[in-house]
């Protein structure tokens, strides 16, 4: 009979910032990496170390240890040192697909810098693991998965059962993904620490490992078994060459190896001798009972998740195609840039960073790289769109005409309100600023109207901003300030081509008149009843909103109201306070009023003046300080009040099928949460919600382990209830937990503030910081739709809302390029546009889709000019096999149910 085999890895998990700040855990890190050089020089015996899956490491100790880097890259050469896939270790349900994706792009490239790259799919800790794992990890030529949590592989009392109540019964099995993607799952049983410390004296042994092999052997589906040597930023054992020699002279029957992950995947792969469970798509523990999930932490420090948001979007919709049209236009490509904005955002993505549980100072510098990054971004895209805008022929218009371009960087045609500055007259700073201050300010520039490429008059309102100061900094001389007389021009942008745009300018005068009407509005101070093409509202003197979908004809009714509750949890685990009781706005009558407004876009305005309980009673505090766990706290709340003050703007822009809702608030509670509800009353047993790659359907009850009374969820984009008839999509920007209320009504709860006072896990660490005390701003979108069968187009709607209008001011000239273009002319049923970038080893423009449905489509991309070489491609950007257009020059690709596709174009 085999020796079973003991495959010892050494490890350390490397927290970059968590319960101490960023530069404390540095300087931990620098010792454990000199230590650890040492360790391999010296001791043959120690065949190698699995430094985390992250080339972060690399970079942070290379800071400091610049001298070392030969050192390091031979041992990484010669297989002692293992790094890679990944850049960091990201939270994978609170970063972007796209962040996924730079995060294995850099990940190997900077790997490939100094050695081989790890294949494997390293998930150690992340919060729950997003179910398209499986179809990315295969694209880059990783076939296996290790992760630790997101299933429940044994019964109970650690015993192995076969009972369909459990994912699996062994810590080995097939992970597969909506596309039918399949690799090997390796779970952390055990955790990633049940081979830490072993001990080399004899008596010491004796007591160490019985237990251990025990339960290693109960949960493995073969003779190799799995024993992590390491932990949360472990030091390197520096004696586990002797420990193992102890171990194999005390137990001669297991052979004792000092192995790394490749070793010990190929050895269990080829020992399974049993079918192993098929576990499919997202693993969130939801056969638990639901307090160790950790996804509230999708709640913690919101105003961080919205950061995050706007920089990802920045970044991967904005930036990124900038600078790729710009690049085949002739403008040198950026990618030193890119790369450093995309790793500084990258920064905040490891699980206990962007998931907001670690001390206040790491969430403070967290705001600083947020801030590093999106100055980065914008430049980019300023600068790139400029490059573009300066050649297109703007000379249909007249010579004293201001024209602009207005970038639509979604991947559908676009039609909504836009706000573009001008700078109508500027003049170059003299010796007397104030002069010219004055001359420009005297200057009669008469309103003004807005004409189309095509000289038609375009709805717009103009507002006159008077004189600012502003500079150029051109390439080839000193800065060049100057005052200009600025407009703000509001127009309605329609039909702004898919990743394309739109010429207009402002002309001076009145204009011929246009008849447009007015916005559709009823009632008089007080309740209001507004519309567009798609839907009605009515505004109740409770402020809650009863919207008619158009097509469907459903009528949903008490939309956005507000809910407030205790929260005497921590940054990781929601727990409502000991009382139960629930706050909302549903019988507080609100103050309504119409904004001024335009045809074509109308606001209204809803503020609730609220007192809330100030916090939570002094009994939490002693909790807290005590150690008790967050499910069994009573603590209820204060009876002293504070005024909670929500204004509420409604918007209703025709043309556009979102309802758009922003929310501003000055928090001064603590210990609390506060959500926004959207009865639904659609009857369904499963609701849909935006994640990586894929809208995920969920189960809205839980099964039946579940003991927790919340049942939050986490969410990119959207979440959506529908049937065949209807729909109701609720969009967000930043806002990534919600919840299906159990309410008779399938209400989506969608949560916009969380505060608590301490990070929770294994100390007490106060963090008054995740009280979010102060200014507060949230922005969702409602989106009715015609059921199931429009779900994809609901999306594609929610997609859009977070992309923001770009636009910039240019000069009259000839130009090659039209005043009216897409940069990428495609179509696909149930397919999103994900990505268009520049490849990162090549001159591609790399394109990317993915299918948000059960049902295979077809891609059709219609070139906007003479594409020489087109290729199929796969996450890493590589090229697969070529592509031949039909005969009408269109390129036409199968695409799978919920599958990701990457397209190579040598130019868009």
């Amino acid at each position: 009979m085999t020796k079973p085999v003991a495959h010892i890895i050494s490890h350390t998990h490397w927290d970059r910032e968590w319960y101490m700040p960023y530069e404390k855990h540095h300087v931990r890190l620098i010792k454990l990496m000199d230590v650890l050089l040492d360790v391999l020089d010296k001791d043959g015996e120690f065949r190698s170390f699995h430094l985390d899956g992250q080339t972060i490491i690399l970079d942070d100790y290379l800071q400091v240890r610049p001298d070392r880097r030969e050192r390091l890259a031979k041992l990484i050469r010669e297989g002692r040192i293992v790094i890679g896939p990944w850049y960091i270790l990201q939270d994978e349900f609170l970063t972007s697909a796209e962040a996924n994706v730079r995060n294995l792009l850099i990940g190997h490239k900077d790997a490939k810098a100094f050695g081989p790259v790890a294949k494997i799919g390293y998930f150690p800790d992340s919060f729950g693991n997003m179910g398209q794992a499986p179809q990315l990890l295969l694209q880059a030529g990783i076939r296996n998965a290790v992760f630790g949590r997101g299933v429940k592989p044994t019964g109970a009392n650690n015993t192995v059962a076969d009972s369909a109540a459990y994912e699996s019964p062994f810590s080995e099995m097939i992970w597969r993904s909506p596309d039918g993607s399949e690799v090997l799952g390796i779970l952390f049983a055990n955790w990633y620490h049940n081979g830490m410390e072993i001990p080399a004296d004899e008596e010491e042994a004796l007591h160490y490992w019985p237990e251990r092999m025990a339960n290693a052997e109960r949960f493995a589906a073969t003779p190799h078994l799995l024993f992590m040597n390491g932990c949360d930023h472990q030091p390197v054992q520096t004696d586990l060459s002797a420990a193992l020699v102890t171990a194999r002279k005390l137990y001669p029957g297991y052979d004792f190896k000092h192995s790394n992950f490749a070793e010990y995947i190929e050895a269990v792969a080829g020992a399974v001798d049993k079918p192993l469970t098929v576990i499919e798509g997202e693993l969130r523990s939801q056969r638990t009972d639901g307090w160790g999930t950790l996804v509230n932490t999708a709640s913690a420090r919101v105003y961080m998740k919205q950061e995050n948001s706007l920089g990802q979007v920045l970044l991967e919709k904005i930036a990124e195609p900038a600078v790729a049209i710009a690049a085949r236009l002739g403008l040198t490509y950026p990618e030193h840039l890119l790369d450093y904005a995309w790793k500084t955002l990258m920064q905040n993505h490891p699980h206990d960073s962007i998931c907001g549980c670690s001390v206040d100072e790491v969430h403070d510098e967290m705001m600083t790289r947020f801030a590093k990054s999106r100055h980065v971004a914008e430049s980019l895209a300023q600068d790139s769109l400029k490059f573009m805008a300066d050649r297109v022929d703007t000379s249909i218009f007249d010579d004293a005409d201001v024209p602009f371009i207005v970038m639509n960087y979604a991947g559908i045609p676009r039609t909504g309100s836009v706000g573009v500055e001008l700078e109508i007259v500027k003049r170059p700073l003299g010796l007397s600023p104030t002069e010219i201050y004055g001359e420009l300010e005297k200057l009669d520039i008469g309103g003004g109207f807005v004409v189309d490429e095509k000289g038609n008059i375009v709805e717009a309102e103009i507002e006159d901003l008077g004189v600012r100061f502003n500079y150029e900094l051109p390439d080839d001389k000193f800065r060049q300030p100057y005052m200009a007389r600025r407009l703000r021009v509001t127009l309605k942008a329609e039909q702004v081509p898919a990743l394309g745009y739109r010429t207009y300018a402002w002309r001076r005068g009145s204009g011929p008149s246009l008849e447009t009407g007015t916005m559709p509005v009823s009632g008089k101070p007080g309740p209001f009843a507004l519309e567009n093409d798609y839907y009605s509202i009515f505004v109740n003197r409770n402020g809650s909103l009863t919207l008619t979908d158009k097509e469907t004809g459903a009528v949903y009714e008490d939309l956005c109201v507000y809910e407030d509750v205790g929260d005497i949890g921590n940054e990781y685990i929601f727990k409502q306070d000991g009382s139960g009781q629930a706050l909302t706005t549903r019988d507080l009558e609100a103050e309504i009023r119409l904004l001024p407004g335009s045809s074509f876009s109308t606001t209204v305005e809803i503020v609730h003046r609220w007192e809330i309980p100030a916090e939570a009673e002094a009994t939490l505090r002693r909790e807290t300080t005590a150690m008790v766990h967050v499910r069994d706290r009573t603590s209820g709340r204060s009876e002293l009040k504070v005024p909670l003050v929500i204004k509420t703007l409604v918007t209703v822009e025709q043309g556009s099928r979102a309802l758009q809702i922003s929310a501003s608030f000055n928090n001064q509670s603590k210990d609390h949460r506060l959500r926004a509800l959207f009865p639904t009353n659609i009857v369904t047993d499963v609701h849909y919600a935006d994640s990586v790659f894929e809208i995920a359907k969920r189960p809205i009850a839980p099964a039946p382990e579940w003991v927790n009374p919340s049942n939050a969820q986490h969410q990119m984009a959207f979440v959506a209830l529908d049937d065949a008839e209807r729909g109701l999509a609720v969009a967000n920007i930043g806002l990534n937990e919600y919840e299906i209320l159990d309410d008779g009504r399938n209400t989506i709860a969608v949560t916009l503030l969380r505060s608590v006072g301490e990070l929770g896990d294994w100390g007490v660490f106060p963090t008054p910081g995740a009280q979010c005390l102060g200014e507060q701003e949230v922005r969702l979108a409602i989106i009715p739709y015609s059921g199931q069968a429009k779900r994809s187009e609901a999306a594609k709607e929610a997609y859009t809302f977070q992309i923001p209008w770009v636009s910039v001011q240019t000069d009259i000239r000839k130009g090659e390029l039209p005043p009216v273009r897409s940069w990428l002319v495609w179509s696909g049923e149930h397919l999103a546009l994900s990505a268009v970038k520049r490849g990162t080893d090549s001159g591609d423009t790399v394109v990317r889709w993915y299918n948000l449905a059960s049902e295979q489509t077809e891609l059709v991309v219609t070139p906007s000019g003479e594409v020489a070489e087109a290729y199929a491609s796969n996450i890493l950007e590589e090229r697969l096999h070529s592509l031949r257009p039909d005969e009408d020059g269109k390129f036409r690709v199968r695409v799978k149910p919920f599958e990701i596709v990457t397209l190579l174009f040598d130019r868009l």
